[in-house]
């Protein structure tokens, strides 16, 4: 019994701790970039580019170069 409560509770901790990785890694990647992770996160709004965390985090790690286009691009958005 006691396991299958851990077990049912731990699935949904699950989500909220890979979130919290997803957002640490995009904040350390926008940081090496000159940006804040919320001014980066609103200018993804701005910019109507609609890709979700989890993406943006495997960017940021496998995918430097294509990170470092979409911030140009939110970065831009910012701007104007």
């Amino acid at each position: 019994m006691k396991a299958g409560q851990y077990a049912y509770r731990d699935r949904r901790a699950r989500k909220r701790v890979f979130r919290s990785l997803w957002i640490a890694r995009i904040n350390a990647a926008v940081r090496e970039q000159g940006i804040t992770y919320s001014a980066f996160m609103a200018g993804l709004k701005k910019a109507a580019i609609e890709i979700d965390r989890k993406v943006l985090a495997d960017m940021a790690v496998l995918d430097k170069p294509g990170f470092a286009a979409v911030v140009d691009k939110v970065k831009s958005s910012l701007s104007a």
